[in-house]
């Protein structure tokens, strides 16, 4: 039997999330409030995505909000803007699911699916949720490259693909060959990282155009 790639409404393997999230439906009861599955373009051909960008997991007020990666948040407004110039994105990102926006051979998701409190999964969660983001990764045939977002983003892929974290250690703007993927690891593009000057919006377009000038030579 093929493995889910999403954790269904009511996934029970992090109780602690599973509190969190039955304390905002409570409080919160027209958000989604549920694992956010991955995004993919809208026409349904998950053989045409040739780049994934692998998350952290969903904002409280963003994605946990709307029941769309990196919607209705700062993060999706450096992301999204970002995709929109190096030609993985068109249409207007308007930080609702119904806005204008388009993903083009693109998906996004997150290694965590579920909003943890003060955005800080813990290892049992990210290890919980690693089957998930496997199962992901199996379904997308003409998938490429890799861009993670953090540092836990990127360990949880390593993982995933079965490499030792410590050969493959994370650094923005850093390559790793990973099995048949090439992964580019990022700082996160978090407001923190931005008002600190840790990430800039140059240094998020390097990782997003070396990722466009691989995928045109190749």
């Amino acid at each position: 039997m093929t493995p889910a790639s999403e954790p269904n409404r009511d996934c029970p393997l992090c109780p602690r999330l599973q509190e969190f999230r039955d304390h905002h439906r409570g409080a919160n009861p027209t958000w989604h409030n549920a694992p956010v599955p991955s995004w993919f373009p809208r026409s349904g051909l998950l053989e045409d995505v040739r780049l994934l960008v692998i998350g952290l997991a969903p904002g409280l007020k963003g994605a946990n909000k709307t029941g769309r990666p990196f919607t209705g948040d700062y993060a999706g407004d450096l992301l999204y803007d970002t995709l929109v110039k190096f030609g993985f994105a068109q249409g207007r990102y308007g930080a609702d699911p119904s806005d204008s926006l388009k993903l083009v051979d693109c998906g996004i998701t997150n290694a965590v699916r579920c909003v943890p409190p003060q955005n800080k999964p813990v290892g049992a969660e990210i290890n919980a949720c690693r089957p998930f983001l496997q199962a992901t990764l199996d379904k997308l045939p003409k998938l490429e490259i890799l861009v993670t977002l953090g540092k836990i983003s990127h360990d949880s892929t390593a993982r995933a693909l079965g490499e030792r974290v410590a050969a493959v250690p994370f650094g923005h703007g850093v390559e790793h060959k990973m099995g048949r993927y090439t992964v580019i690891s990022s700082y996160h593009c978090s407001r923190y990282n931005t008002n600190t000057g840790r990430l800039t919006e140059a240094m998020f377009h390097d990782i997003f155009r070396a990722a466009r000038e691989r995928l045109d030579a190749s």
